[in-house]
């Protein structure tokens, strides 16, 4: 893959959404050592990709978190109140929360997602499989505040974060983010959250090094819409995917590996890269059970059960916000 979008004078910058994009990579890019924020791989690309690598035989957490909310769903799903509003946090694809709607009766459905033409389309195929459902897809970085529908404004609120996303963010920033849900979220609120555990390191490298290379596409498609949203000039084929474990940190780290020293221009500004030097895109933090309520304390929220796949792979944790 070669790509080389247009100079800075055309490239065009719509809205405030790309405009903070913007802001974010310059800043992110100009670090020692750089990065760039694992939120903008969802662009509709980048979102198609991410399901693709949920379908890898490599990939354990998605099959394995459907595994719990099919076995466990009844018991889950109790823990919903009946007609509450269900608000998934970085929804995506609809598939985990179609398993707790065909166990629960929620009055209402949010899914919050950065890619608003992606959960646009999935919020139209779930009204058409679940008619008397109310859906409100909000296309928002639910990472930030954001408002809520008015038309839920009555109804209690139980908050879904599956798939283990709260692994992306630091320890300090999933503090935030879990402070966050539970304001959005308000009074009495309730969450769900999916968290990946700590396992074999082998089981961790193979599931982000598949051997289709499909992690690396997704890994590598941020560049890619660097280019064409933002008029940068990545060579994307001098750039590499590689994903680490570090130990000392429970995270598994993804990277985009320079091959050749070269200078990229974004915005007005050059980037100089050394042969080998990394772009740092994404960590994903592995728990066990005790480190995660910790952290759920430590945010404002309670555990008040915890569900398992056999293997104890993955896990899912009805949180109660405390006092």
């Amino acid at each position: 893959m070669n790509v080389h979008a247009p100079a800075l004078a055309d490239a065009h910058l719509p809205d405030e959404q790309t405009s903070v994009f913007a802001k974010d990579a310059v800043e992110d890019l100009s670090q020692h050592p750089k990065r760039l924020s694992p939120k903008y791989f969802y662009d509709a690309a980048g979102s198609e990709l991410f399901e693709a690598i949920t379908r890898l035989p490599e990939y354990y957490p998605t099959r394995t978190e459907l595994g719990i909310l099919r076995d466990r769903g009844n018991e889950i799903a109790a823990f919903i109140p009946q007609g509450a509003a269900l608000v998934e946090f970085g929804a995506g694809a609809t598939t985990k929360v179609r398993r707790l709607l065909e166990k629960s009766a929620p009055g209402a459905y949010v899914p919050v997602d950065i890619s608003g033409d992606f959960i646009r389309a999935q919020a139209d195929v779930l009204r058409r499989d679940f008619p008397q459902l109310a859906v409100h897809p909000i296309a928002a970085d639910f990472t930030a505040p954001f408002e809520l529908p008015g038309a839920i404004a009555p109804l209690p609120k139980v908050g879904f974060f599956p798939g283990s996303t709260i692994g992306n963010f630091e320890p300090h920033e999933a503090c935030r983010f879990l402070r966050s849900a539970r304001d959005i979220l308000g009074d009495g609120a309730l969450m769900i959250v999916g968290v990946d555990l700590e396992k074999d390191e082998r089981v961790l490298y193979a599931a982000y090094n598949d051997a289709a290379g499909v992690t690396a596409r997704f890994n590598l498609n941020v560049l890619v819409r660097i280019n064409r949203e933002l008029g940068g000039n990545f060579d994307v084929s001098s750039f590499t995917h590689r994903a680490i474990y570090n130990r000392e940190r429970h995270r598994i780290e993804m990277h985009l590996i320079a091959k050749k020293s070269q200078a990229v221009r974004l915005l007005g500004t050059s980037f100089a890269f050394r042969a080998g030097e990394t772009i740092h895109t994404e960590n994903s933090y592995k728990y066990s059970v005790e480190r995660f309520a910790a952290l759920a304390r430590g945010s404002g929220w309670k555990v008040t059960e915890t569900w398992m796949d056999p293997a104890g792979m993955f896990s899912v944790h009805a949180l109660v916000a405390g006092e």
